[in-house]
């Protein structure tokens, strides 16, 4: 039963985050691609805006397929946390914890899934 629950929670966070990803790269499933993500990037501060998108969003597509599919699962973790928190000091820490004022709880959420799956590991239902 463990297996199927690491499995379920590999697959959400990890297909969530290749959507994501896909989101910033080619502007799927409502996202603004990489000129728009780019230019949102600017916006607060972050250049160079078009690369700093490219970098998030491969990021989220690579880490989250690693991550659902059970292979490499601590460097898809890695890169999640890494891009949780980068989004947490670049734009969520300053409102506070709570999500509902843009905080960084969600963001703690998904470093603590990432975290803990990378220790646990990611079951007897992988890829490979």
């Amino acid at each position: 039963m463990a297996d199927a629950g690491i499995l379920l929670i590999r697959l959400v966070i990890g297909l969530t985050f290749m959507g994501h990803g896909a989101q910033k790269l080619f502007g799927w499933f409502g996202g603004y691609g990489l000129k728009g993500t780019g230019g949102w990037l600017e916006s607060i501060g972050v250049r160079p805006g078009v690369w700093m998108a490219f970098l998030a969003g491969a990021g989220e597509l690579v880490g989250g397929a690693l991550f659902a599919a059970g292979i490499l699962t601590s460097v898809g973790a890695a890169l999640i946390v890494i891009i949780m928190l980068v989004a947490t000091f670049t734009v969520h820490a300053k409102n506070g914890y709570w999500a509902t004022a843009n905080g960084f709880e969600y963001n703690l959420v998904l470093i603590a899934i990432a975290i803990g799956v990378a220790l646990i590991g990611p079951g007897s239902y992988t890829l490979f």
